[in-house]
């Protein structure tokens, strides 16, 4: 597709384009969840040591959210940005936009780097790590830190190359990561005998690889979009940065809100559980991920289309992206909470050969999916109102279901229910809570999106909405 614009976003029939841009980003979504997975399968068979090697693993996912909330805002900015200029043929901004990206993501991730290095065992501590779990965080923290730059350059370019009409090549370098990082985890944490560390030296090395891949198709000046090979990479133009950061805010908003939500988390489950009750939320939390991760590659689907559609000003095609998407999205969520009721077992001692450990966590999936059928919807809500560039409200539907509602759930209910079950229960409250309130704002939306003609100026919708 070198030289080729993806005008087939506006012409190919909906559910053609969802197979085409959906299944690529659902292969990739789902590798990128099995890559996080692979590592907590095989810490957690570490000898002697894996229940609580996997619960400081647990104790990183806050840091880690942190480091994915500046990665999207970068990313995802860029990438939405990039759609509607496509679809409004601007190719030489959307190369600035592209430009942008590379820089800004450099820059974060050193800055991410330098501040976690300085304050690791601080910062670890406070995330909930015990004297017990603490070195292992640190160790597996500490390279995925060294490498964050990586990780945050390689995720973003990999968005704008299913952006920009090239679904399968995002998908195939996403795949590559898995099955390299699936190859390398047990040479380095067994064959080499790093532990926990060599599973974080596989992750950052395999995104490298990934990395340098990536770079080499951007730097193609044959294809539409394309970095320049001279120091002009690196040139940033403020003025689409901030269109960039400004739509990218949402989604940073919901992972640092995800942020502060698993401190919490992780503080209730110590203070009422103890370390194994944190590392049960670890394996729950990666099972469920499994499920949301699939809904992420319908919204990376999406993403391209709505963009499009919206900057070619066809609005019937926009809402018809949307609620088809959204109808699928539920229906991965249905099968999620399906497995999570009647297989907890099974799907749990994946993970860990401790009897007990096991036991907390299948109770622990059992209660938090609860409500899982409906998470789907509210997540492809959320990103159609990002992909339309309506930041304020895709950042209060980001933010809602995990500070308004699920963060006071956490504080409340453990001491009402004198364990760390209220921990569990807190999940499927604020999910209903959340898809009522996101419900209300679809609504609302797809009246103005049917008033709407084809051709119409968007400013109206913006006007009216």
């Amino acid at each position: 597709m070198a030289g080729s614009i993806p005008t087939e976003l506006g012409v190919k029939p909906i559910n053609r384009l969802i197979r085409q841009y959906a299944v690529p980003g659902i292969i990739a979504m789902t590798a990128s969840s099995l890559y996080n997975m692979v590592d907590s399968i095989y810490i957690g068979h570490i000898a002697e040591v894996g229940s609580l090697a996997i619960s400081g693993l647990a104790v990183t996912f806050p840091l880690m959210n942190i480091s994915t909330a500046f990665g999207t805002l970068v990313g995802v900015g860029a990438a939405t940005m990039i759609s509607v200029l496509l679809g409004q043929k601007n190719y030489a901004v959307a190369n600035k936009v592209l430009s942008n990206e590379v820089t800004l993501n450099i820059l974060t991730g050193i800055i991410f780097t330098a501040v976690t290095l300085l304050w690791m065992d601080p910062i670890l501590r406070f995330f909930g790590a015990s004297d017990a779990t603490l070195p292992f965080a640190r160790d597996y923290m500490t390279i995925i830190a060294c490498g964050n730059a990586v990780t945050h350059l390689y995720f973003g370019l990999n968005s704008v190359i299913r952006s920009s009409g090239n679904p399968k090549t995002a998908m195939a370098l996403t795949l590559f990561t898995v099955t390299s990082n699936a190859i390398l985890d047990p040479v380095f944490i067994f064959g080499l005998k790093m532990g926990i560390q060599g599973a974080a030296l596989a992750t950052v090395l395999c995104q490298f690889m990934a990395l340098c891949y990536t770079m080499w198709f951007f730097l193609d000046q044959k294809k539409f979009l394309h970095l320049p090979r001279s120091r002009k990479v690196f040139r940033i133009d403020w003025r689409i940065a901030k269109d960039s950061l400004a739509i990218g805010m949402g989604p940073f908003l919901m992972n640092l809100a995800s942020c502060i939500v698993v401190l919490f988390i992780n503080q209730q489950l110590v203070k009422w559980g103890g370390d194994l009750a944190l590392g049960a939320y670890g394996i729950v939390n990666r099972i469920s991920f499994l499920f949301v991760m699939i809904i992420m590659g319908f919204n990376q689907g999406m993403q391209p289309i709505a963009g499009y559609n919206y900057g070619a000003r066809q609005y019937g095609r926009v809402r018809e992206v949307y609620v088809k998407t959204a109808g699928w999205a539920t229906l991965v969520c249905l099968f999620g909470f399906l497995i999570s009721e009647v297989f907890p077992g099974p799907t749990v001692s994946i993970f860990t050969p401790d009897p007990q450990l096991h036991d907390l966590a299948a109770r622990g999936l059992r209660m938090m999916n609860l409500a899982f059928p409906i998470i789907g919807f509210q997540m492809i809500t959320t990103n159609l109102f990002q992909c339309l560039g309506m930041v304020n409200k895709s950042i209060f539907l980001s933010l809602s279901r995990q500070l308004l509602f699920l963060l006071p759930c956490i504080y409340l209910l453990p001491p009402l229910m004198e364990s760390e079950v209220g921990v569990w229960y807190s999940f499927p409250i604020s999910d209903t809570i959340a898809a009522i309130v996101t419900a209300f704002f679809a609504v609302g939306l797809l009246r103005k999106l049917a008033q709407l003609k084809d051709g119409d100026d968007p400013a109206i919708l913006g006007s009216k909405i």
